[in-house]
């Protein structure tokens, strides 16, 4: 488990802010986020006010990493990069989650070193980690200042032959009554812009690998936008697949062969191969060493996968 429970006895009264900094060694801002989420106990009761005086037995849930092995593809004395294989978590879901890439991370590079950015779970390819706060701050202002080039590879259902951008405004869903996807393309959402590039198409497999490059940083953008462009992503388990489909998956019931039958692949096709960016001087260009062409042969023929949503043959908007 990457939480664990550390157990104190307290004799004086304190308050549980002030607990958790001194003993803890964190800021006052983490220790309001360590009550916030319910980590804090006094007598096995959950303490839910960082203000409140606390004493007698007291047992923090404490993330200790609990790490695999996995090591950084490089690595300066601020930052470090990681090539994430698919299915890996970047951070825990839960107290229950029993691995996330932060156990090698932390384990790695101490309590102070965190994800950049997160990718989704069934993504692979390169996550950017700040080794310590100054670091991670920096870091971070780069990321949201949008002076970071990130390049994506992916295989898509049907045929592309030549780029395309995609503007379309990205919001965030509220109501799952009716539909399952987690965003969706509405005149009210953020403003959202991908870049797509065809670089080779399989007949076989009716699947072209693109390279695409996200201007904004929208959630599932690039899986959105294909979704929206009718060439969803390969192995995408929300956007392109029946409702039905797409819930069984959340639930975690589905079975493999409807996961292949559905989705044409085992997992989500898209991977994080390069990121272009400055730091104090110097020009980064960082690409990923997993051979994602590779996964072509994943990819479920086209005569034995679900095609009853999409047509190869549904254009979508050029440049």
């Amino acid at each position: 488990m990457a939480f664990l429970d550390r157990s104190f006895y307290l004799e004086k009264p304190m308050p549980a802010f002030l607990f958790l900094m001194r003993h803890m060694g964190v800021t006052q801002g983490e220790a309001q986020k360590i009550v916030a989420t319910g980590r804090l106990k006094v007598d096995g009761e959950v303490v839910t006010d960082s203000g409140k005086k606390i004493v007698g037995t007291i047992t923090v849930k404490t993330f200790i990493p609990q790490p695999k092995g996995e090591m950084p593809i490089f690595t300066t004395r601020d930052f470090a990069l990681f090539d994430k294989r698919s299915g890996t978590l970047v951070h825990p879901t839960t107290h229950r989650t029993p691995y996330s890439l932060l156990d090698e991370i932390r384990h790695l590079f101490g309590p102070e070193a965190n994800a950049i950015h997160r990718i989704d779970m069934e993504t692979s390819g390169l996550l950017l980690v700040g080794r310590h706060k100054k670091a991670e701050k920096t870091l971070k202002m780069i990321f949201e200042g949008r002076a970071v080039e990130k390049r994506y590879l992916a295989w898509v259902r049907g045929r592309i032959d030549t780029p395309f951008e995609v503007d379309a405004p990205l919001k965030q869903n509220t109501d799952f009554s009716s539909i399952k996807l987690k965003m969706f393309v509405h005149p009210e959402g953020k403003k959202a812009l991908t870049r797509f590039e065809p670089i080779t198409y399989d007949s076989l497999h009716d699947a072209t690998l693109i390279r695409a490059i996200p201007y904004t940083g929208r959630q599932h953008q690039i899986r959105v936008h294909l979704f929206h462009v009718k060439h969803p992503i390969l192995g995408d388990p929300i956007y392109g697949v029946p409702k039905e489909i797409a819930i069984k998956y959340l639930d975690k019931i589905i079975t493999e062969e409807e996961r292949l039958h559905y989705m044409g692949a085992e997992r989500l096709l898209l991977h994080a191969q390069s990121l272009r960016f400055h730091y104090e001087g110097i020009h980064y260009r960082i690409e990923s060493k997993f051979d994602f062409f590779g996964m072509k042969e994943k990819i479920v023929e086209k005569s034995k996968r679900f095609d009853g949503v999409f047509s190869s043959t549904i254009p979508c908007s050029r440049e």
